[in-house]
C-alpha cells in the first residue's frame, strides 16, 4: 500500500516562510514524479510545482521566485520551501505521486495525502 503523509503546514503572516513535507511510504521513491496542488476554499484545485524523475522542476507562474521543490530520496521525502507567503497562497497543500509524470502534471496522479493547511494572513 502506497501512503503519502503532508506535514508541515500552518498559519503565519504575509512575508513568512514555512517548509511542508511529504513522506512516501511502500513504493520506490526515486521512481516517482512528484508533485505539489493546493486547493483554497471555493476554488479548483491547482498544481504548485512538480518534480519529475530526472529531479528538474518547475513552478506554476505564481509561486515562481518564492517557492522551491526539493526531495530526499534516501529520506524518501518531497519537500516545498514557501518563502514570501502571500493571503492568495492560502489552501490545503497535497503532495502527490506516481510514476507516470504526465499523470502528476496534469493532476490525475494515482497516489495523493491528505493535505497540509497552510493560512496566510494579512
Amino acid at each position: 500500500q502506497v501512503l503519502l503523509v503532508e506535514s508541515g503546514g500552518g498559519s503565519v503572516q504575509a512575508g513568512g516562510s514555512l517548509r511542508l513535507s511529504c513522506v512516501v511510504f511502500g513504493y520506490a521513491y526515486s521512481t516517482l514524479s512528484m508533485g505539489w496542488f493546493r486547493q483554497a476554499l471555493g476554488k479548483e484545485r491547482e498544481g504548485v510545482a512538480h518534480i519529475d524523475t530526472d529531479g528538474k522542476p518547475s513552478y506554476v507562474d505564481s509561486v515562481k521566485g518564492r517557492f522551491t521543490i526539493s526531495q530526499d530520496n534516501a529520506k524518501n521525502t518531497l519537500y516545498l520551501q514557501m518563502n514570501s507567503l502571500k493571503p492568495e497562497d492560502t489552501a490545503m497543500y497535497f503532495c502527490c505521486a506516481d510514476p507516470d509524470d504526465y499523470l502528476v502534471v496534469n493532476g490525475t496522479a494515482n497516489y495523493w495525502g491528505r493535505g497540509t493547511q497552510v493560512t496566510v494572513s494579512s
